[in-house]
Protein backbone atom coordinates (compact mmCIF):
# COMPACT_ATOMS: atom_id res chain seq x y z
CA UNK A 1 0.00 0.00 0.00
CA UNK A 2 1.48 3.10 -0.77
CA UNK A 3 2.04 5.96 1.96
CA UNK A 4 -0.94 8.62 2.75
CA UNK A 5 0.01 11.78 0.56
CA UNK A 6 0.25 14.68 3.59
CA UNK A 7 0.84 18.42 2.89
CA UNK A 8 4.26 19.39 4.39
CA UNK A 9 4.40 23.15 4.18
CA UNK A 10 1.47 25.54 2.09
CA UNK A 11 2.63 28.95 0.95
CA UNK A 12 1.58 31.90 -0.94
CA UNK A 13 3.87 33.50 -3.35
CA UNK A 14 2.51 36.05 -5.15
CA UNK A 15 -0.71 35.26 -7.12
CA UNK A 16 0.68 31.23 -6.91
CA UNK A 17 -0.25 28.93 -3.67
CA UNK A 18 2.84 26.60 -3.42
CA UNK A 19 2.41 23.26 -1.84
CA UNK A 20 4.87 20.72 -0.58
CA UNK A 21 4.11 17.36 -0.06
CA UNK A 22 5.41 14.06 2.07
CA UNK A 23 6.62 12.50 -1.11
CA UNK A 24 9.32 15.64 -1.56
CA UNK A 25 7.53 17.14 -4.68
CA UNK A 26 6.41 20.34 -4.80
CA UNK A 27 2.61 22.12 -6.65
CA UNK A 28 2.39 25.55 -7.87
CA UNK A 29 -1.16 26.55 -8.38
CA UNK A 30 -2.27 29.70 -10.26
CA UNK A 31 -4.91 31.72 -7.59
CA UNK A 32 -7.50 31.91 -9.99
CA UNK A 33 -7.22 28.80 -11.05
CA UNK A 34 -7.88 27.47 -7.51
CA UNK A 35 -10.75 29.51 -7.11
CA UNK A 36 -12.15 28.69 -10.57
CA UNK A 37 -11.73 24.54 -9.53
CA UNK A 38 -13.45 25.55 -6.62
CA UNK A 39 -15.30 22.10 -5.60
CA UNK A 40 -17.89 23.43 -3.17
CA UNK A 41 -21.74 23.17 -3.99
CA UNK A 42 -22.28 27.21 -4.88
CA UNK A 43 -19.15 26.88 -7.03
CA UNK A 44 -19.44 22.91 -8.65
CA UNK A 45 -23.32 22.39 -8.20
CA UNK A 46 -24.86 19.03 -6.61
CA UNK A 47 -26.40 16.37 -8.52
CA UNK A 48 -29.82 16.10 -8.32
CA UNK A 49 -31.84 13.12 -6.97
CA UNK A 50 -31.64 11.54 -10.26
CA UNK A 51 -28.07 12.53 -10.27
CA UNK A 52 -27.73 15.31 -12.82
CA UNK A 53 -25.23 18.05 -12.29
CA UNK A 54 -26.09 21.40 -13.16
CA UNK A 55 -23.28 23.79 -12.80
CA UNK A 56 -24.03 27.09 -11.54
CA UNK A 57 -23.16 30.61 -12.94
CA UNK A 58 -20.27 31.91 -10.69
CA UNK A 59 -19.90 35.24 -11.06
CA UNK A 60 -16.20 36.69 -9.46
CA UNK A 61 -15.80 40.10 -8.26
CA UNK A 62 -12.26 41.67 -8.24
CA UNK A 63 -11.04 40.67 -5.24
CA UNK A 64 -12.49 36.83 -5.65
CA UNK A 65 -8.59 35.41 -6.66
CA UNK A 66 -7.09 37.37 -3.75
CA UNK A 67 -6.48 34.99 -0.97
CA UNK A 68 -6.02 35.94 2.45
CA UNK A 69 -5.98 33.53 4.57
CA UNK A 70 -6.25 29.62 4.36
CA UNK A 71 -6.89 26.53 7.20
CA UNK A 72 -5.90 23.04 7.62
CA UNK A 73 -8.88 20.39 7.70
CA UNK A 74 -8.10 17.27 9.79
CA UNK A 75 -5.35 15.63 7.87
CA UNK A 76 -7.27 15.62 4.33
CA UNK A 77 -7.79 18.73 2.93
CA UNK A 78 -7.16 22.88 3.12
CA UNK A 79 -10.18 25.37 3.37
CA UNK A 80 -9.05 28.50 1.29
CA UNK A 81 -10.57 31.61 2.12
CA UNK A 82 -10.46 34.53 -0.07
CA UNK A 83 -11.09 38.50 0.05
CA UNK A 84 -14.11 38.64 -1.11
CA UNK A 85 -16.10 36.04 1.49
CA UNK A 86 -16.27 32.91 -0.39
CA UNK A 87 -14.25 30.25 2.05
CA UNK A 88 -16.65 26.43 1.76
CA UNK A 89 -14.66 24.86 -0.44
CA UNK A 90 -12.63 21.86 0.73
CA UNK A 91 -9.74 20.94 -1.40
CA UNK A 92 -8.55 17.12 -0.50
CA UNK A 93 -5.26 16.53 -1.07
CA UNK A 94 -5.33 14.40 -4.27
CA UNK A 95 -7.58 17.09 -5.37
CA UNK A 96 -5.00 19.96 -5.35
CA UNK A 97 -2.31 17.33 -6.44
CA UNK A 98 -4.46 16.75 -9.72
CA UNK A 99 -5.04 20.45 -9.94
CA UNK A 100 -0.99 20.78 -10.62
CA UNK A 101 -0.82 18.51 -13.16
Amino acid sequence: MPPVLQLQSIQKIGSELALAWSDKTETYLALEALRRACPCATCGGEPDVLGHLERPNVQYAANSFDLTEWEMVGGYGVQPRWADGHNTGIFTFPFLRKLGT
